[in-house]
């Protein structure tokens, strides 16, 4: 009887934590300065965000190690480096992985010819967070979901470290690489000239500008037209 008692106080205690963890569970927000860490990485110890200056940041989680669909994601960013240090934007990626982990993968990733491609080094830190930190600083493990593993996040950071976009994908899913790349362009291209971008809106396409109270369909001496009175758009 003891022994039941016992337990059913054990069980109890349990759930209570794992509510109050459920409680206590919070993503930072569009809008927010991006959380800071320090953490041991595949190149090193880094201080986030501050380590990478005035450049744009892209933090990504992945479950783990040695699964397929986090591997085909860091080929396909490893297959982009260039691109994204054109665009002045600096790749982080995170897991509950330990360091030398990451090295054995990375190892194992580097010398896959993957759809056909040649060999790509990955220059990109692989962040250990084998104790959870960074997932508690930035919502990367969702209760409900998983108690133990990232889900796939991607937090876009501005060069003044505010977030500026967020998304979650499940495990399942792989991450579009390319569409990551073009929010950056499209993030970056609105705060340039304070203007936004429309659906499906792809590099070098019209812009849209703040409408104005006169409606002109004709393209003018700016390269301003309307689509409709509330809808101005503007040539590139």
């Amino acid at each position: 009887m003891k022994k039941t008692l016992f337990f059913l106080l054990v069980m109890f205690s349990m759930t209570q934590l794992m509510g109050q963890e459920d409680k206590n569970f919070k993503v930072p927000l569009i809008g927010d300065t991006a959380p800071a860490f320090s953490a041991e990485t595949t190149t090193g110890t880094i201080d986030f965000p501050s380590s990478f200056g005035n450049k744009w940041k892209i933090l990504l989680s992945h479950p783990q190690d040695y699964t397929p669909v986090c591997s085909s994601e860091l080929l396909e960013l490893a297959n982009m480096q260039k691109d994204f240090e054109d665009l002045n934007v600096k790749l982080v990626v995170v897991s509950t992985d330990k360091l030398e982990t990451h090295f054995q993968w990375i190892k194992s990733l580097e010398e896959l010819r993957y759809k056909d491609r040649v060999t790509q080094k990955i220059k990109f830190p692989l962040v250990d967070d084998n104790i959870k930190a960074v997932a508690r600083l930035y919502g990367m493990i969702h209760p409900s979901t998983n108690s133990s593993q990232y889900v796939r996040g991607v937090y876009i950071i501005d060069n003044n470290n505010i977030i500026q976009s967020i998304s979650f994908y499940p495990m399942i899913v792989g991450r579009n690489m390319e569409e990551i790349k073009r929010t950056v362009i499209a993030l970056q291209t609105a705060k340039e000239g304070k203007v936004s971008t429309p659906a499906n809106w792809m590099p070098g396409e019209d812009i849209i500008v703040p409408y104005r109270s006169t409606s002109k369909k004709d393209v003018d001496e700016n390269g301003l037209y309307d689509v409709a009175w509330y809808m101005t758009f503007k040539k590139i």
